[in-house]
Parts: C-alpha cells; structure tokens; sequence
C-alpha cells in the first residue's frame, strides 16, 4: 500500500476501496462466488490486468478469497470472506443514499471539464 500520511482509518479504507472497481467488485460477489470470467462479464469495461490487480488488492486488504481448484485448465474462484460481507450494507447504503440524493440530470460525468 501507498504510504499513508495519517493513520486514520478512513484514509486507510480509501487506499483500499477508493477508484472505479473495489466497490463494484464486492457488489457483484456479494450476489455469491464468481470465477474471474464472471466478474470480467459483469464489468466489461474492466481489463484483465486491472480485474488481476484490483482483486489481489481486495485479497490482500482481507475482502476477498481466492480459491485454486486443482485440474486442468486451472479453475480459481472468487468469494467475500467476512470483513468483505461487513462491507455489503455499507456499499448498499452509499447507492441508496445515491438513489434519494442524485440530482435530477444526467448523471456524474467521467470527468469534469477543464
């Protein structure tokens, strides 16, 4: 992790859940285990190398479990260890929170203009 200039648990959270994917990635698997193929269909957008660093990132932070299933091909699946299912009500009261507060226009652009 990135050097933190505080020790304050929520710039420590936001190192981990903060960009485009964590949170995106912890809503699709807290509908149950998905393999990576599942997870890069249901965020097409995503590449493979981010899908890759953005789940190790999740693992490492304790959020997602990795599991290798021996074979070939080798098939891995991904599932919400606790700490990750704590977060559920949290990432669902963000969108609710969205939901009633959003203003009526289009949505937040990708970017602001310069």
């Amino acid at each position: 992790m990135k050097d933190l200039v505080s020790r304050c648990p929520i710039e420590e959270v936001m190192q981990v859940l903060s960009g485009r994917w964590p949170t995106l990635l912890i809503y699709y698997l807290s509908q149950g285990t998905k393999r990576f193929s599942d997870l890069r269909r249901d965020n097409p957008t995503i590449s493979h190398r981010m899908l890759t660093l953005e789940l190790r990132k999740l693992e490492l932070a304790g959020i997602v479990q990795r599991t290798e299933f021996p074979g070939y091909p080798l098939r891995v699946e991904y599932e919400l260890t606790a700490a990750g299912r704590a977060l559920v009500p949290l990432i669902d009261a963000l969108g609710d929170w969205w939901e009633a507060n959003a203003p009526a226009a289009d949505p937040v652009p990708a970017a602001l203009p310069a």
